[in-house]
């Protein structure tokens, strides 16, 4: 009698981690250099629209300080030495350039409100967009999309083009302690503990925004049960899990473009 081979187990992998630097100048540089490959990378996923978009860094030393693009730069032109410094007051400490003021606004707002986020993103891409003019959040269509259950909101309050602090300030109300706020009419922002998990939720949340879209129009789409969503969302939605989905295209956009690094 012959008995029947056990199946090998699984292979546990660890997810790699995060960076840890020995000096704040180290750190600084890293974190210039994410920024400026986010912006590679939303260049190439087309989510520029003119003057519009931006995405922030806060400095590691200067916690009221955030690294930020010069209005008016392409983001596919964007290098690390081109990112501007301004404070929380909106003083320009370090670099050359304009800064756009619904940026300043928006983005001082969101850091102050919330010291864990180190970067935040917005960009006028066209799937946000359309998806914010419906004024709901986003459904548990797809496994993707559930990064972003119970873990979102909406603003639902357009005035126009964010130029008031008061503004500012309802919208990091909005988005409170969760990764993502829909801006009705506007589009989308997200945040993070790091500029990779920023920039990776923005982009991940676009394509949920597509895909919403497209199942919406096809028919009636089914959704994911609470339970299981809830689920889901503590696989793919962790800070950690935004970190290393990143780290595929950094090194893609690096390879293709070496010249964001200068």
């Amino acid at each position: 009698m012959t008995s029947t081979p056990e199946a090998p187990e699984t292979p546990v992998r660890e997810f790699p981690e995060p960076p840890v630097f020995n000096t704040v100048e180290d750190e600084r540089l890293h974190r210039k250099q994410r920024l400026a490959a986010g912006f590679r990378l939303f260049s190439r996923f087309g989510f520029d629209e003119g003057i519009a978009g931006h995405i922030t860094a806060r400095d590691p030393e200067h916690g009221d300080h955030f690294w930020i693009n010069p209005l008016g730069m392409h983001f596919g032109h964007i290098r690390v030495s081109d990112l501007i410094l301004v404070s929380h007051s909106g003083e320009v400490v370090e670099g050359a350039g304009p800064v756009n003021a619904a940026a300043f606004v928006i983005h001082s707002q969101v850091h102050a409100a919330r010291p864990d986020a180190v970067a935040a993103a917005h960009a006028h891409s066209t799937y946000g967009k359309c998806w914010s003019t419906l004024g709901r959040p986003l459904d548990p269509l797809t496994q993707d999309a559930c990064a972003f259950y119970g873990d979102h909101s909406v603003f639902d309050d357009y005035t126009g083009v964010v130029l008031d602090l008061e503004e500012g300030k309802r919208i990091a109300h909005a988005l409170g302690d969760t990764k993502a706020v829909i801006l009705r009419n506007h589009g989308l922002l997200t945040v993070g503990g790091s500029v990779d998990e920023a920039v990776w939720w923005f982009i991940t949340m676009e394509r949920s925004c597509q895909v919403q879209l497209m199942a919406e129009a096809a028919g009636s789409p089914v959704l994911i049960d609470d339970e299981t969503a809830t689920r889901t969302h503590s696989q793919v939605g962790p800070a950690r899990s935004g970190w290393f989905s990143f780290q595929p295209l950094y090194q893609r956009i690096v390879r293709e473009q070496p010249d964001l690094l200068q």
